[in-house]
């Protein structure tokens, strides 16, 4: 028979951020890599329609990292 009365199990550490660290490391990239693409394709946008877009480019990028980014975490 087994005796399990003396069992000193060690106390486990909290989990560490690491995933969340790397989720907003991941999402910076992907926002400074999408941001100018943004803006070339907002100078276009504007000087061909004469008008400025709904979204500016900062706006653009940030929701294309935001949609990029859960991809990347997901596969």
């Amino acid at each position: 028979m087994t005796d399990f009365t003396n069992d000193t199990a060690i106390p486990r550490k909290r989990a560490s951020h690491a995933p969340m660290r790397e989720y907003y490391v991941y999402f910076a990239v992907i926002f400074i890599a999408t941001l100018p693409l943004a803006v070339l394709t907002w100078t276009l946008t504007a000087a061909r329609q004469l008008a400025l877009p709904s979204q500016g480019p900062v706006k653009s990028a940030w929701s294309q990292a935001q949609i990029i980014t859960p991809r990347i975490f997901s596969a």
